[in-house]
């Protein structure tokens, strides 16, 4: 009997081998000429998770927590086709993936464009892309900034159009773009909460200009921007914006002015103080942006960010102070790789948001505070 079982499991197994044999392909799955072309591909994937403890105090506000919070966590594709195509494309997992009304491509979808080179100092971009706005808090994507300005922190960064970047010195760019200002049409994002006449456009659309400069051998940087969108008929935003870094041996100094003049209340700051069912009209927004970072040693940096918002309505009759914000974030890294970017942080995140008496007084506003600890991890990790 045993004799028998034997015999079946060796023909058993010299049948798979056949099998296997058979079915295997003749060639490999990326043929041998063509896998060069990987050295052109950069595939990653980027995390940022943290434990937090937070309180908020003020007003009605009070409230303790704790959590794990996946901050960032992104899958990226970049590559380089030929020696005249590129391509970039970046899927953000803890995003909407709701395909939106205007764009047709879900939030989730933050990059897919292409970037065509059409001489060496000209460059065009085609699809959904990165905004050129200006300012070194927005050079930084999401994964590396704990916590935004009022502006970024409501803005919308990445839309679809076609953009243009010629570099028309070695130490100065200049970038433009044609941009949807909105990834939905109106009605999907304000529902029944609107301003008075407002009316869909033909088209909503922005332009959007900048600057890089660099002097001092790389010492001085500048990203300034201008840009005007029209959100409604006849209705729009200039948001003009100027960045500046130093940066030298282990000193690095950020500083952004930011300002934002808003027919249409696109950031909702002051339409969420103002009224439930009306959108505020004629607001600006006013910030400063600052970041320090030294590099102690090759594993430790110590970082300190520091930042104001202030948000004004009826800007054209009154310019009735609404609230300023303020933030501070220090942070210290741990790098304990040396051919990883893998960064441990602590970081206390505290913000205060001062309304005014007008909005006390007159719209029922209260001032609170946040305070919050972050102990965590950033992996920009390069898979291929």
């Amino acid at each position: 009997m045993s004799k028998i079982v034997f015999s079946l499991l060796l023909l058993f197994t010299v049948s798979v081998m056949v099998a296997q044999e058979d079915d295997s392909p003749d060639e490999p799955i990326i043929p041998i000429n063509k896998a060069g072309l990987l050295k052109n591909i950069d595939i990653t994937f980027d995390m940022r998770m943290d434990f937090q403890a937070y309180t908020f105090r003020g007003g009605d506000n009070y409230y303790n927590g704790f959590q794990f919070e996946n901050g960032f966590t992104a899958l990226g594709i970049a590559a380089k086709i030929n020696d005249k195509l590129k391509f970039n494309f970046r899927n953000r997992f803890n995003k909407d993936s709701d395909v939106q009304s205007l764009d047709r491509l879900g939030s989730n979808i933050e990059l897919a464009y292409i970037d065509v080179k059409l001489s060496n100092l000209l460059n065009m971009y085609l699809g959904k892309m990165t905004a050129f706005y200006g300012g070194y808090e927005y050079e930084f994507i999401a994964r590396d900034v704990l916590e935004y300005n009022d502006i970024y922190g409501n803005a919308l960064a990445f839309v679809t159009g076609a953009g243009l970047s010629y570099k028309a010195f070695d130490n100065h760019k200049f970038g433009i773009q044609i941009l949807n200002s909105r990834t939905a049409l109106y009605e999907d994002l304000y529902g029944d909460v609107i301003a008075e006449n407002i009316q869909e456009p033909d088209w909503p659309v922005s332009f959007v200009g900048n600057w890089r400069g660099s002097f001092f051998d790389g010492k001085l940087e500048t990203i300034y921007s201008l840009s005007h969108s029209t959100e409604v008929k006849d209705r729009g935003t200039t948001f003009f914006t100027l960045g500046n870094k130093y940066e030298n041996k282990n000193l690095t100094l950020m500083y952004d002015f930011h300002y934002s003049y808003e027919e249409i209340d696109t950031k909702g700051i002051v339409t969420s103080v103002t009224s439930d069912e009306v959108i505020a009209e004629n607001v600006t927004y006013i910030e400063n942006w600052f970041r320090g970072k030294y590099r102690i040693n090759p594993k430790f940096e110590g970082l300190l960010t520091l930042m104001t918002s202030s948000a004004y309505d009826n800007a054209e009759t009154g310019k009735d102070h609404i609230r300023t914000s303020y933030g501070i974030i220090p942070t210290v890294y741990y790098s304990p790789f040396k051919d990883l970017n893998v960064k441990f942080y602590f970081a206390y995140i505290g913000r205060y948001y001062d309304y005014s008496d007008y909005a006390i007084n007159e719209l029922g506003a209260s001032s609170f505070n946040k305070n919050e600890v972050r102990i965590g991890f950033i992996a920009p990790l390069l898979l291929l």
